[in-house]
């Protein structure tokens, strides 16, 4: 099979890396009919990904926005969902484009062969000016569809499209997907957790064993995709806007079904785009709009799913360690946590709160932990008795002992129990997502279930507002665990509410287990 006009045989073009296929169209063809021709037949070159399925990076600009594609060779991609401030009534279905489109939309039923709602998406558009190594503008496009009114605890049906390509007609059928609702009172629910996932096989491995828990959602402690390597919050960090593609590409299997709550790691303030580097953030994501300001903290935002409250805070904001975005809220953060904290704790339908940032309170891996997060929340955690914390920032999987006033409030082996009105709170650092994998400081070595070691103190430090590290000898880390993972919790409900919490291995192994009740 050869693509029109130019005689490139498709089949070469599917085997060759993204760079490969850059080098081989720059060669034989003027650049950007070469963009166009292939992108629109092969698929690959415009989406990130080669059409194997590895991600690669990508660094050529994207197609011209001014050119001209047939709505009918534009595939969208890179599907991932969001619930609205109220998840037993609101979705936010997000995908992208290779090109402008005209009139994008999402069709939605309660039968896959019946998508007879239709309502109207909006496109985001995305440029990313030239930098070392890379041709710019780079132009993204992400389009977004808002689903309000929906009923409690519903299997909807959707497909994306825009003029030229309806996901209902026979061709496109095969890319629609499903959600389901939030129930209003349901008896039990599973939602996971990591953060520092990247694009890479391990980071796929643990989506796929993710997938298998069957989650109602899943919260992610940020550093998503590392198009920004450096992870400054600065202009010059290398940045590469393609690595997103390939991201969307990589997550869309799990995201496109199973709600994606992200918040922001310091890999994700991409400089580039605003000072505080969130442009694209905004572009590529919606989430709740219910924080102290969503245009201008978009990771900021909360929502109670059964009987869980869960509060997704901004950690850049009060970060010692890495200070780009230090105090950018001018402590409006802070206050609207308070104030949420405390209406979440006063609902009698709450049992629970989970609270997940990405800079760590408490560990013992490479980055320690952050004095700016200590000092700025731990005393409202307390105060509103928080019962679970969720981290990421260093890549390993460490959980502590329940912490009360900095101490060890009580011990919480593997399967232990704790009860945050007595014991103090349990962190959790989830970082084994899938980027490269870190160790612990003074090479203390692992200890996880099936593989227990006596050790009741460990040398480490946390960060200074002046930038420098205080060291700090700890007895509050429990289990810790140097690989891929990521966190399941189960939620039950009624009078035995409980959390039952484990960490599971990319391969599916248990690495802890721990129970959090309240009252017990």
């Amino acid at each position: 099979m050869e693509t029109p006009d130019f005689g490139i045989p498709e089949q070469l073009v599917r085997r060759m890396s993204m760079a490969e296929q850059h080098e081989y169209l720059r060669a034989a063809l003027p650049r950007r009919r070469a963009l166009l021709t292939v992108g629109a037949t092969a698929g690959g070159l415009l989406t990130g990904c080669s059409s194997s399925g590895a991600a690669t990076a990508d660094r050529s600009p994207a197609p011209n926005s001014t050119a001209r594609v047939p709505g009918s060779a534009v595939t969208p991609f890179g599907r991932h969902l969001a619930f609205g401030a109220d998840p037993k009534t609101q979705m936010r279905v997000s995908w992208q484009v290779p090109f402008t489109v005209k009139k994008p939309y999402i069709r939605v039923g309660l039968k896959p062969d019946d998508l007879s709602r239709r309502i109207g998406a909006e496109v985001r558009d995305l440029s990313t000016p030239g930098a070392e190594g890379i041709r710019g503008p780079y132009q993204q496009y992400y389009v977004h569809a808002a689903l309000d009114g929906l009923r409690p605890d519903t299997t909807y049906y959707y497909g994306v499209g825009h003029d030229g390509f309806d996901p209902a007609s026979p061709p496109h059928r095969s890319t629609i997907g499903s959600f389901r609702t939030a129930p209003a009172s349901p008896e039990r629910f599973v939602f996971t957790a990591f953060g520092d996932q990247g694009v890479n096989p391990a980071a796929l491995a643990n989506d796929k064993v993710l997938l298998r828990q069957k989650p109602a959602f899943h919260l992610h402690a940020g550093d998503i995709c590392y198009a920004n390597s450096s992870g400054h919050g600065e202009k010059k960090d290398l940045f590469l806007p393609g690595l997103w593609d390939s991201f969307l590409k990589q997550t869309e299997f799990v995201a496109k079904s199973v709600p994606w709550m992200v918040t922001t790691g310091n890999h994700d303030m991409e400089a580039v785009y605003s000072a505080d580097g969130y442009g694209g953030q905004l572009a590529r994501f919606s989430l709740p709009d219910n924080g102290f300001d969503p245009r201008k903290a978009p990771g900021v935002y909360s929502f109670v799913y059964g009987n869980v409250g869960v509060v997704a805070l901004d950690a850049n904001d009060v970060s010692y360690e890495i200070p780009a975005n230090l105090g950018y809220t001018d402590g409006k953060q802070t206050v609207w946590l308070d104030r949420r904290l405390g209406e979440l704790r006063a609902m009698k339908s709450v049992d629970f709160i989970v609270v997940f940032f990405h800079h760590c309170a408490y560990s013992t891996s490479r980055h320690a932990s952050d004095g700016g997060v200590r000092d700025a929340w731990l005393p409202l955690f307390t105060r509103h008795e928080v019962d679970l914390v969720v981290n990421g920032h260093n890549h390993v999987y460490e959980r502590t002992d329940a912490i009360k006033g900095g101490e060890v409030g009580r011990k919480v082996p593997v399967g232990g129990s704790t009860d945050p009105t007595r014991d103090g709170i349990v962190y959790v650092t989830a970082g084994g997502g899938g980027k490269d994998l870190y160790g612990f400081t003074g090479g203390v070595k692992d200890s996880y279930e099936g593989h227990l070691r006596d050790r009741e103190s460990v040398e480490t430090f946390r960060w200074t507002e002046s930038q420098d590290k205080k060291d700090e000898t700890v007895e509050w880390s429990r289990v810790r665990y140097t690989g891929f993972s990521f966190l399941s919790v189960q939620v039950e409900t009624g009078a035995n509410a409980r959390l039952k919490v484990s960490a599971l291995a990319e391969s599916g192994e248990r690495v802890d287990h721990f129970e959090i009740r309240r009252g017990a």
